[in-house]
């Protein structure tokens, strides 16, 4: 779950159509992302050693094809 997350500044598309984030609108975006980090975590622990293991697998698995791509990216081949 991710929540998005509102500029500082605002986006200049026309004078009339622009939209500013206010302060308020801000700090909602803040508390529901702190929210929403609760929640994971809450589930995490939740969560079987099985799942976790699994999870740990596939977030390990998926930093290994990230850091495959940038390398081939620049030309770095694998050996």
């Amino acid at each position: 779950m991710t929540t998005a997350t509102a500029p500082h500044t605002q986006l200049i598309v026309a004078p009339a159509l622009a939209v500013r984030a206010t302060r308020f609108d801000r700090m909602l975006l803040r508390a529901a992302s702190a929210i929403d980090s609760f929640v994971v975590a809450r589930l995490e622990r939740r969560a079987s050693a099985e799942s976790r293991r699994a999870s740990a697998a596939q977030t390990a698995a998926t930093q290994r094809r990230r850091d495959a791509e940038a390398r081939g990216a620049i030309g770095l081949l694998p050996r």
